[in-house]
């Protein structure tokens, strides 16, 4: 059983940021900060399953991909990596690129990887605060300048460079054409309303992420039962004995997580292990003795912006697997 407030690890990128407000706080960081790794207090605690963090790009990421568990073992790794990007923040250079605009061979792609012309074959697409997308295994993939990303994927850090901006690191091109699948990405399915307060983002065998909505001065329960992460985007509550607020997360495993929402209510992206929504992943805590105080004007519209999307409005906002 565990119910722990998350530590946050930053990590020096060289597309990375050096103001990470609201997210985290930085004590004079000489390099940019690319990332933010959640992860449990305690170091010597079993690893999780899944990795959730944050990304900050000022410049373009590399053109990667990141192999699937076959793969992964057949290189000597534990598992591959599959992911789902949730948009907090997006400027006027915001976009990013799943697959490639035509299907190519093995030996067409690395000789476009040799020539330079991998570039012109990703397929860009603007993204938008709000939207989610689903990056599976082999999807070739890039991430632009100007984002702050939520990603929550497969726990791995194996990932095969095949172009870098002139950065100088090393690239990887055996195993990632190898990795690749070198065609358009598969469809994006649209999000899902399950209730009221819940939005099914994505589902696949690795994770399950939801964005939920909760009113301002609410008690709830959410059923831990399995590895569970809650990311706060908005908003304040108090969380068994953490009070958490905007980028702040928490673990929890086998464990039941009271939450009571402060004065404007909470908006949190929650990440957990399966393949199908729990169905009673969040139940409403009934108090007879008070009742609750009802959203202002000023509440409902600060709930509407940390969200990325009008509060009356629950499909249509992102895509899925």
């Amino acid at each position: 059983m565990a119910i722990e407030r998350a530590r946050k690890q930053l990590v020096a990128k060289p597309w990375g940021v050096v103001d990470l407000g609201p997210w985290a706080e930085v004590d004079d960081q000489a390099s940019p900060i690319g990332e933010v790794r959640y992860d449990r207090p305690d170091g010597s605690a079993a690893s999780p399953a899944l990795l959730l963090k944050l990304l900050f790009t000022d410049q373009p990421l590399s053109v990667q991909v990141h192999p699937d568990d076959d793969y992964a073992r057949l290189v000597g790794r534990p598992n591959g990596k599959t992911e789902s990007w949730y948009v907090l923040k997006a400027d006027h250079r915001a976009k990013v690129a799943l697959g490639l605009n035509c299907t190519m061979s093995p030996q067409q792609l690395r000789q476009s990887v040799d020539d330079g012309s991998l570039t012109r074959r990703i397929a860009w697409q603007a993204v938008a605060a709000g939207d989610c997308l689903f990056v599976p295994a082999g999807t070739i993939h890039a991430i632009g300048a100007g984002l702050v990303i939520v990603e929550i994927q497969q726990r791995s850090d194996t990932t095969f460079r095949l172009f870098d901006h002139g950065r100088q690191r090393e690239l990887h091109v055996d195993d990632g054409v190898a990795a690749a699948m070198a065609g358009p990405a598969a469809a994006q399915a649209l999000v899902q309303r399950l209730s009221n307060e819940r939005t099914l983002l994505a589902a696949c065998p690795h994770f399950v992420f939801e964005r939920v909505i909760l009113e301002a001065d609410t008690a709830w329960a959410m059923a831990a039962d399995r590895e569970t992460w809650l990311l706060v985007i908005g908003g304040t509550a108090r969380a068994s004995s953490f009070d958490i607020e905007t980028g702040d997360a928490i673990f929890a495993e086998a464990d039941r997580v009271e939450i009571r929402t402060g004065e404007i209510g909470l908006v949190a992206l929650i990440a957990y292990g399966g393949a199908r929504a729990h169905p009673n992943l969040l139940q409403r805590v009934l108090e007879p003795a008070t009742e609750s105080a009802p959203q202002t004007e000023d509440a409902r519209s600060t709930l509407s912006k940390l969200s990325g999307e009008p509060l009356q409005v629950h499909d249509h906002i992102g895509t899925t697997p």
